[in-house]
């Protein structure tokens, strides 16, 4: 049987909501990344807490623990599922800056990994990371775990992350159309971003309504797409030392991009219909969507 979820008012601002999110995620990942001094592993292990514990803006730990908080869920799950996102996403962020990848020099205003370190150590630390997330992931013998250990691997994979990145090397000089280029960042960005809200729901403690599910499901994938239009965006409007990484990357590699492909102002409101779905598709959780809500503005509003 499923149930209800009792309302109760969350007064966070969404910059509030991401500094309580960044020091819990940031606590619990440097615990599982606790410096060793044995060589070769030293070093290896130094590249993935760079690559890490960087100051990310941990938006996907974010909507996993604003979700788990509306649907009532465990807090170590929630934990063990933040880590392994993020952890995930660090993976994701070192090898798509190697050079055989976009050839990046700058990430969260540092030098990328392959910089820092060279090209093997950041290859090989995107690898220990990704193993890392799934061994955190799967550490106690749960029926949630093993669900949300299929949900995160398809995201991550061929039909998600993976299969994007290979979608966005492969349309660099094309012209993609509106449809095209949705396709590649739901798979790139969105995939993971819809996976870190489900994570969040797949946590809670007892089953919930399936409207809720049907919810944060349109609720992610929304939110997802919006995230990735933004960075186009502010690839384009932002400036390096703001947004961390160098800006008009993707013009430089002639990548198409949702204001290349739309326009500017097209790529704005697109964004914003975006926004009012994720916003509208949260009615059924009431009061318990407030931590969402402020997310969803966050991630259309925000300027890095």
């Amino acid at each position: 049987m499923t149930r209800e979820i009792p309302h109760k008012p969350h007064l966070l601002a969404p910059h509030d909501i991401l500094r309580r999110s960044q020091a819990r995620v940031e606590r619990a990942l440097a615990a599982h990344l606790s410096p060793v001094t044995a060589p070769p592993a030293a070093r290896l292990l130094e590249a993935m807490r760079y690559a890490t514990l960087n100051g990310g803006k941990r938006v996907r730990a974010s909507l996993i623990y604003a979700t788990g908080d509306a649907v009532q869920a465990d807090d170590d799950l929630l934990d063990d599922a933040a880590c392994a996102v993020e952890l995930i996403h660090s993976y994701s962020l070192i090898h798509d800056d190697l050079p055989c990848m976009d050839n990046d020099d700058l990430r969260r205003g540092k030098p990328t990994c392959h910089r820092a370190f060279d090209e093997a150590t950041a290859l090989l630390a995107g690898d220990a990371l990704q193993a890392l997330a799934f061994e955190i992931l799967s550490r106690r013998e749960d029926l949630r775990r093993v669900t949300m250990l299929r949900l995160l691997s398809h995201a991550i994979g061929v039909h998600g992350m993976a299969g994007g990145q290979a979608l966005d090397l492969a349309a660099v000089g094309l012209a993609l159309s509106p449809a095209e280029i949705e396709d590649m960042h739901r798979r790139k960005t969105g995939a993971l971003i819809h996976a870190s809200v489900m994570l969040g729901f797949h946590a809670a403690a007892r089953p919930v309504d399936a409207r809720i599910a049907e919810a944060l499901h349109r609720y992610g994938w929304a939110v997802g797409l919006a995230f990735q239009i933004i960075d186009d965006v502010l690839d384009i409007e932002g400036e390096t030392a703001t947004i961390g990484k160098t800006s008009g990357a993707d013009r430089t590699l002639g990548k198409p991009t949702y204001p290349s492909v739309l326009g500017l102002d097209a790529a704005k409101t697109r964004a914003r219909a975006l926004q009012a779905v994720a916003l509208e598709s949260l009615a059924p959780l009431g009061d318990n969507a407030r931590a969402l809500s402020d997310l969803a503005r966050y991630i259309v509003e925000r300027d890095q």
